[in-house]
């Protein structure tokens, strides 16, 4: 692709904090009846009535989080809402408003901006909430985003880590360990490029696994299809750090063990051809891979029939007394205890 050198660059400084946040939300509107004023007052004024409320909030980082040589802004954009809308999804909540704060270096200017804000406004429209506020200032760090995501619920529909029992079933939405390959695959691509900025990468072998990297989606859906099959989690968890560490927190929380079978972890085809590919160990991914944002959940064994055939689940095994430990179970019927091997934002050398 060649880029247009002779792009519109127009500086910050040029709007003002205050002209840059009249531009950036300038066609914002709010849709929902929840949704009493959004931008433009101290605050934002949400009603909802007898339903409870749930708020989450995360931060990207620029270096940390995202490489913007490889991450289209309007990618950034969205993937920022959808990390946050998943936090509400695993409450098994409805999202239903966000607020978006910035904080940028001088080297953006306000068109980058704007392809940051089309991908954040695309996401609020798919997932059908409201911006409703937030802040920008400036950086020295690059670009820092911070997403605070809203969402309601009936108090008998919030599910919690905490909840399971040392009998229920352990369930995984979706597949795992796609979005940690596809990563791989860019910065490999990144590295050839710096060597050869001529070179010209073939993805297609990889858009599977790309798009779940630059472009994930969160499980909004799973709510309304539990709902419909009239099934309430016992204690559910989105995994975005990695399955092996998602299901630790689970059993943590709910103080129990659990035992987890090597060859009912769902992985797509695509990846395993990868993995092929890297020489990496196809289990070793989809335990610690991270950023998949599916969710991970228990029920009740009683339920088992409710989700049994249906596309969307998979059960990869079932939770124990704690004393039997946290335990992957081999293919060749060992056990090995699982660790936490997944993201890590403060770990050394990060």
């Amino acid at each position: 692709m060649i880029e247009d050198k002779n792009q519109q660059r127009t500086s910050l400084s040029a709007l003002g904090e205050f002209g840059l946040i009249g531009h950036l939300t300038r066609d914002i509107e709010t849709s929902l009846p929840s949704t009493l004023k959004g931008i433009g007052d101290d605050g934002a004024v949400l009603d909802f009535k007898d339903k409870k409320v749930v708020v989450s909030t995360d931060l990207l980082i620029e270096g940390v989080h995202f490489d913007l040589a490889y991450m289209p802004l309007k990618h950034l954009g969205y993937k920022a809402v959808v990390v946050n809308v998943s936090d509400i999804c695993a409450m098994n909540a409805t999202p239903t408003q966000i607020t978006v704060s910035i904080a940028v270096s001088n080297r953006f200017p306000v068109e980058a901006l704007d392809e940051l804000y089309d991908g954040i406004k695309h996401a609020a429209k798919v997932y059908g909430v409201d911006i409703v506020g937030g802040d920008t200032t400036s950086s020295q760090k690059g670009m820092i985003l911070s997403i605070t995501a809203i969402g309601e619920a009936e108090a008998e529909d919030i599910t919690y880590r905490a909840g399971a029992t040392s009998t229920d079933l352990l369930i995984v939405t979706g597949d795992v360990g796609a979005a940690y390959m596809g990563l791989q695959v860019l910065e490999r691509e990144k590295q050839v490029f710096q060597v050869n900025p001529n070179n010209q990468p073939d993805l297609d072998p990889y858009n599977y696994l790309i798009e779940r990297q630059l472009k994930p989606e969160a499980r909004k859906d799973i709510k309304a299809i539990l709902k419909a099959l009239e099934l309430q989690p016992t204690s559910m968890i989105d995994v975005s750090d990695g399955l092996s560490s998602e299901i630790i927190h689970l059993c943590k929380n709910s103080g129990l063990g659990a035992s987890l079978y090597e060859e009912k972890i769902p992985v797509d085809p695509q990846l395993i051809n990868v993995c092929e590919e890297f020489n990496i160990d196809i289990t070793t991914v989809a335990l610690n891979g991270g950023e998949d944002y599916e969710l991970l959940f228990t029920i009740k064994q009683a339920d088992y029939d409710k989700i049994k055939g249906n596309p969307n689940f998979t059960v990869i095994g079932h939770m124990t007394e704690e004393s039997a430990g946290i335990n992957l179970v081999t293919r060749a019927n060992t056990q090995i205890p699982l660790k936490a091997r997944g993201w890590n934002a403060l770990s050394e050398g990060e």
